[in-house]
């Protein structure tokens, strides 16, 4: 996606930024960018991956610790120098797949679907304004199982998107087991989905917007 959406020397800017994977091949690509990430401690444990990798093309890694449903993004930004994104990628957890917090901002503890919806819509209105014109967003999702019933994740989430000024591009499904990232957890996610009973995914979406 940072190969063929930006040029070097652009920024990307992921709101879920986690375990700082995107800012990982932002370094490696020469590409900017910017992480949010909720938990403190995650954010330690990114910045020393991050540190690992050298900075060929002295570009800026950065991750904050903050709540990207109320984080001030055009701060962000101007502090930097910038005003604009040219890539947007975000990751959000799989609604209570994973409990990745005990933190009531986590999108992981929303206690319905629906409240799932509204938190992630906070982000994708935050961010819209700072999304270069004609640019990409893509977001990283998988669907859940619950109680029996196959919750479509990721259609939501698109649905939501697309009320928001984006368009469509594509849908991507990857293969976990073709996923170098994923394909040594096959144990790990096995023995997650049936302590909590739900179904054994092989696959996330990539759903890829442009904004008009």
């Amino acid at each position: 996606l940072m190969l063929r959406y930006t040029k070097r020397g652009e920024w990307v800017l992921d709101p879920f930024v986690g375990s700082g994977t995107t800012l990982i091949e932002c370094r490696r690509l020469g590409r900017n960018g910017i992480g949010i990430e909720l938990q403190k401690e995650i954010v330690i444990k990114a910045k020393e991956l991050i540190e690992k990798e050298p900075n060929r093309f002295n570009i800026v890694s950065d991750i904050i610790v903050g709540d990207s449903t109320e984080i001030g993004f055009k701060e962000i930004l101007r502090e930097r120098g910038i005003d604009k994104v040219q890539l947007l990628i975000m990751h959000p957890p799989y609604h209570d797949i994973i409990k990745f917090s005990q933190n009531p901002k986590d999108l992981s503890n929303a206690p319905t679907v629906e409240e799932l919806l509204e938190m992630f819509a906070k982000v994708v209105d935050k961010t819209y304004p700072i999304l270069e014109k004609a640019r990409y967003f893509a977001v990283v999702i998988g669907d859940k199982y619950s109680k029996g019933e196959w919750v479509p994740l990721g259609f939501y989430l698109m649905s939501e998107i697309l009320r928001r000024g984006y368009k469509l591009k594509s849908i991507i499904v990857k293969n976990f087991e073709g996923t170098r990232s994923k394909r040594n957890q096959k144990e790990l996610w096995r023995y997650r989905a049936l302590a909590g009973g739900v179904y054994i995914f092989k696959h996330e979406y990539i759903l890829l917007f442009r904004k008009r």
